[in-house]
C-alpha cells in the first residue's frame, strides 16, 4: 500500500506515519521511485500505535511492545512495564484532579464579593498556585 493509502484508511497524516517510521514504530519499503510502500497489516498497525499513544505511552514503550503484540504472548517484563506507565498516569491524574479542585476552590472564592479577603486566603492556602495565576490575581485579572 503507498503512504497516501494507508494514511487515509488508518484516519491519520502522511506525516504521521513518516514520524512513526522515523520513531521505528512502522517500517516501508522504498520503490524504485523513492516511494513508501506499506505491507497490508499496516493499518491495523498504525491504529494500534496511536491507541497507545493515546494511552499515553512513549515510542519507546510502544516499541518494547512490539514482540508481545506478534507473539500474542505478554511477558513479566512487558506487564511489568505496562503496570509502570499505568501508575504514571494515576500519578499525573491525581495531580491534575489536585489542581483543578485548587481553581475550583479559587472560583468560589473570586466568585463570593460578600467574602473579605477569600480570594487572597485562598490563594495562600492552596498548594504552590502557578506563578502566572498568581501574577494574573495580583493584576486584578
Amino acid at each position: 500500500m503507498r503512504i497516501g493509502d494507508v494514511a487515509a484508511a488508518a484516519g491519520v497524516s502522511t506525516r504521521a506515519l513518516r514520524y512513526y517510521e522515523e520513531q521505528g514504530l512502522l517500517s516501508s519499503v522504498r520503490s524504485a521511485g523513492g516511494q513508501r510502500h506499506y505491507g497490508q497489516d499496516a493499518v491495523e498497525r498504525v491504529r494500534w500505535i496511536r491507541k497507545l499513544y493515546a494511552a499515553g505511552l512513549s515510542s519507546k514503550a510502544i516499541i518494547s511492545l512490539g514482540p508481545c503484540v506478534h507473539s500474542g504472548v505478554a511477558t513479566d517484563t512487558i506487564r511489568a512495564r505496562l503496570a509502570t506507565e499505568r501508575d504514571r498516569i494515576d500519578a499525573q491524574i491525581r495531580e491534575l484532579t489536585s489542581t483543578r479542585d485548587r481553581l475550583d476552590a479559587l472560583i468560589a472564592a473570586a466568585s463570593n464579593p460578600t467574602s473579605d479577603g477569600a480570594l487572597a486566603q485562598t490563594v495562600a492556602s492552596s498548594a504552590a498556585p502557578s506563578a502566572e495565576l498568581a501574577v494574573a490575581l495580583s493584576a486584578g485579572r
